[in-house]
């Protein structure tokens, strides 16, 4: 199949590609792809479907400057490597050509002589569709065809301030949540992105939840990376259908006003042949020196944050998902070990920065600059940090001393909260600080509390499996734990199953044991849960001043002999305030007395002795009237009869 060189392509071009540009890779282009600043480079390189000459075809371009040659092959010239060439235009290495009769759903890969003189046969960094695995190359695609219709969802986003409105976020892995049974067709039992759409957003939206945080979206060849070893950084999986589908998935879930959040992988990925990896011959996304450009404990490589083009590569990405399909917010996964030269490496196996010290300089830049870029454009986009160190400033104002992220993972709290609700009921009173603790920094970062898919998974056992005592008491812990999550300051995240009480751990081959719902134990827990979250999406004082001082205050912190918390969230009218008692031990305390900060009558809208939640149902008063009587050194209080592993929280 005769394909157009460059000079002709420039010379004799009409019209432009269907993405909006024109066809080739202009001067101007080369300068801001040199700079790492052209962010819609992605509508240039890769492939593009557009006419020339009456010709309808294929407009391919990559990038490859250590190559000693380059071609297109694919479907479309049955393989061969010398049907297609592509012509270098200008010095920073980029390749194009035309191929008339190339078609959508094509699929290709570029044919590359690297720097050494091997054939190396890549998928395209910018493809927008792969082949499904185990395949492994690109498929030619048009993602611009798509009807949007959720405007008035980012029209609202715009006024979105994330510090002061409710996040209570669902992490779902699609390929597991639910499942068909297997057939030839579908052999790993995978829901299409459209049908997944449909019943996630009935779940997400009676449950309560207002955001949805997805795993393994971006193309990855190995099901049990759950997407963290991306090959495809434009591709939506095609596991679980086409670009398009994945679009109505996100649009779908906008018109029942829930957010979306991404997984977002800029640290590392993998070393596969059709991969970043070497990718000319050279190493090109990557440091070339193995010590920064390559994680011994992963098996993977690591980007190179001081090229220009690689940081652009990143960047743009990231606004690629944002602008193309809509998506509120990406988790930026393992943030440590970006910033540090010598995360997971020993003695000898990392370079020390210019200064001798074991910070990762460009990975400092390159996180100020995308915050800037992404937070800076898009007024209302979250970017979150999975940082597990105590690294300072990591959120704050964009243009500050801080990394400019919106939110960081409390790994602190999780990990204090996770081993005291480990504990035998009687250990926890010499444990009490773990689960206060996290009130002494609470307001040092913008906090999110999480119970990722990390906590159950690799032996580590499910969340309600983690809970100590009989069958009942699991669920009766694990419903205190979770309240005392919706009562602490910090946005929100729940992975999937965690909500009914699934009781193996999670696994990617297969979906979640939703069958434990014709259980009572479980229908109670998710009944609890759902309560929690409407509870917490309802009422301001749980939200609006997570971030500040004056929206939290202990009653009693401090009550260790009998593992009871108390304290209260403050709305920032003064009115709606809401008390939380949370008992943490299977002993009952009828002569419960709690302090309160004011004599207004105190109403119980969250008891879980309700029959409902699986307790006894004992009826008591719903409205409380504070005596003038000291208790936590406060001058009013009233007594609440506690039950065992009791939860109650009160408005005032």
């Amino acid at each position: 199949m005769e394909s157009v060189s460059a000079k002709k392509i420039e010379t004799e071009v009409k019209g432009g590609l269907q993405m909006g540009v024109s066809m080739k890779f202009t001067d101007l282009d080369q300068y801001l792809f040199g700079q790492g600043t052209n962010y819609e480079v992605y509508k240039k390189l890769g492939a593009h479907p557009t006419t020339y000459r009456r010709k309808k075809g294929v407009y391919f371009a990559v990038w490859a400057p250590n190559a000693q040659s380059v071609s297109v092959i694919g479907e479309f010239n049955d393989w061969e490597e010398e049907a297609n060439p592509m012509e270098k235009v200008g010095p920073i290495g980029v390749y194009e050509v035309f191929v008339p009769g190339a078609k959508i759903g094509q699929l290709y890969k570029f044919f590359i002589v690297g720097a050494h003189g091997e054939k190396l046969y890549k998928a395209d960094p910018y493809a927008n569709e792969a082949e499904l695995r185990p395949g492994t190359a690109s498929r030619i695609t048009d993602i611009t065809d798509y009807k949007w219709k959720d405007a008035t969802w980012i029209k609202n986003r715009e006024k979105f301030d994330e510090q002061v409105e409710p996040m209570a976020i669902y992490e779902v892995h699609p390929g597991s949540w639910k499942k068909h049974p297997q057939s030839e067709e579908n052999e790993k039992g995978f829901y299409n992105y459209r049908e997944f759409a449909h019943a996630l957003a009935a779940y997400v939206k009676e449950m309560g939840y207002t955001h949805v945080e997805l795993m393994g979206i971006a193309e990855h060849p190995f099901d049990g990376s759950w997407g963290y070893q991306v090959t495809g950084y434009y591709a939506p999986t095609s596991r679980y259908g086409t670009p398009e589908d994945f679009a109505y998935l996100v649009n779908k879930l906008h018109r029942n006003k829930i957010g979306v959040i991404l997984d977002w992988v800029p640290a590392h990925f993998p070393k596969d042949a059709h991969g970043l990896a070497d990718f000319d011959g050279e190493a090109l996304f990557e440091y070339p020196d193995p010590r920064m450009g390559e994680h011994p404990e992963w098996g993977t490589k690591v980007f190179n944050y001081a090229k220009s083009e690689v940081k652009g590569f990143l960047i743009t990405n990231a606004l690629y998902w944002i602008k193309e399909f809509h998506v509120d917010g990406l988790r930026v996964d393992a943030v440590a070990s970006m910033l540090y030269l010598d995360y997971g490496r020993k003695d000898g196996e990392w370079v020390q920065n210019r200064y001798g010290g074991n910070t990762n300089l460009d990975a400092i830049e390159f996180f100020k600059h995308f915050n800037s870029v992404i937070r800076g454009t898009y007024p209302g986009i979250m970017t979150i940090a999975e940082e597990s160190t105590a690294w300072p400033n990591v959120t704050g104002k964009i243009g500050s001393d801080s990394l400019g992220f919106t939110f960081k993972w409390n790994m602190g709290w999780m990990h204090d909260f996770l081993e005291y609700m480990k504990l035998d009921p009687y250990f926890r009173k010499y444990n009490h600080t773990k689960m206060n603790f996290a009130m002494v920094y609470a307001y040092s970062e913008n906090y999110m509390l999480v119970l990722s898919h990390d906590e159950v998974v690799h032996l580590k056992c499910s969340m309600i499996e983690k809970m100590p005592g009989s069958y009942e008491d699991k669920f009766k812990n694990l419903m205190a734990g979770y309240a005392f999550m919706t009562g602490h300051p910090g946005k929100k995240l729940l992975f999937m199953g965690q909500d009914f009480g699934q009781h193996r751990e999670w696994s990617e081959k297969r979906e979640l044991d939703w069958f434990l719902l014709d259980k009572e134990p479980n229908r109670h827990l998710q009944t609890f849960v759902k309560e929690l979250l409407h509870l917490y999406k309802n009422n301001k004082c749980l939200y609006e001043y997570d971030c500040y001082p004056e929206g939290f205050e202990w009653i009693n912190a401090d009550d260790g002999d009998r593992s009871i918390f108390s304290f209260v969230r403050h709305s920032e009218s003064g009115k709606s305030n809401m008390l939380f008692i949370i008992n943490f031990t299977p002993v009952e305390r009828p002569d419960y007395r709690v302090g309160t900060t004011c004599r207004r009558k105190h109403t119980l809208v969250l008891s879980s002795d309700d029959k409902k939640f699986g307790g006894t149902g004992k009826r008591r008063p719903k409205e409380y009237k504070p005596a003038k009587k000291e208790c936590d050194g406060r001058k009013y209080s009233f007594r609440y009869k506690l039950p065992a592993y009791g939860v109650a929280v009160f408005k005032f």
